[in-house]
């Protein structure tokens, strides 16, 4: 039995396992980095440990793989998330986590496909992820390829125009192969999103584009599990978009929904009672 396959045998509640050690270790990086951005990275942790342990094709060992799937993290900044399940997930060597920020690092503060395994595009620039998402899945159709692509998109990112210019090109060239994730945590940098720039409805939006939308608890396992297998088998040319509603800062008690973790380090005693809290699951 090869790893690809082992990994799709996991259970949900060693999924759950899975979320814990995915937090742990990205506040650990960003402890000892002192610097990167917690509050989005725990708010995702569930969705990327649902797609690294059980439902992507990739190989740790073969990272450019042709055929794998592939993952494409457009809000690039929450990088610390995708870090830690490539490390869990054997892509890199898990001591070297606490190289997070430093010159030289396959953990750049922005992901880095040229530096670390296993990143199959660079991102940063918001709004800029999901077109590169959109080709992948256009050359894995025009090349007969198999393959999905899954992409991660903040909500606070999709008040960027070329988040919606993607979706109508995905649209378009019925990408059934690609998933969009909208972390839907509500908050941005400087406080929620709706006070900054309201998105609207963003589950009527991109169905009105023509995208097969579902919502969900994106802190359920069960949840996500169940609408990962319910998308799989929708084989009918539209692109898939999965909201999962979330909290920023998921797991920790002084962070959740607190704006203000955007993208600061905990100190010492604050990271002390992170891990101890995050330790214990989700509330």
């Amino acid at each position: 039995m090869n790893e690809v396959t082992k990994m799709k045998e996991i259970s949900i509640e060693e999924l759950k396992e899975k979320a814990i050690q995915l937090r742990k270790t990205a506040l650990t990086m960003i402890y000892g980095a002192q610097s990167g951005h917690p509050g989005g990275s725990l708010s995702a942790a569930d969705i990327m440990a649902a797609l690294y342990f059980k439902e992507m094709n990739v190989d740790p060992h073969n990272p450019n793989w042709e055929d794998r799937d592939r993952f494409v993290l457009s809000k690039g900044h929450v990088c610390p998330i995708q870090y830690s399940a490539l490390a869990l997930r054997g892509f890199v060597p898990y001591e070297t986590i606490y190289t997070l920020r430093e010159y030289g690092s396959p953990f750049q503060g922005h992901p880095d496909m040229k530096k670390c395994k296993g990143i199959d595009i660079s991102t940063g620039s918001l709004g800029q992820g999901l077109s590169c998402g959109v080709g992948m899945a256009i050359a894995g159709k025009r090349d007969f390829k198999d393959y999905r692509v899954f992409a991660l998109v903040g909500d606070g990112e999709c008040q960027e125009g070329q988040i919606w210019e993607a979706a109508q090109t995905a649209v378009k060239y019925q990408l059934d192969n690609l998933v969009v994730f909208v972390d839907n945590n509500r908050l941005q940098i400087d406080g929620f999103c709706d006070e900054i720039m309201p998105l609207q409805d963003l589950e009527k939006k991109f169905d009105a584009f023509g995208f097969e939308t579902k919502r969900i608890n994106g802190h359920s396992m069960e949840e996500i599990v169940e609408t990962l297998d319910e998308v799989k088998v929708a084989k009918n040319g539209r692109p898939k978009c999965i909201i999962c509603d979330t909290v920023k800062g998921k797991g920790v008690s002084f962070m959740e929904d607190v704006a203000d973790w955007h993208g600061v380090a905990p100190n010492e005693e604050q990271y002390h009672q992170a891990m101890e809290e995050v330790a214990g699951g989700l509330r």
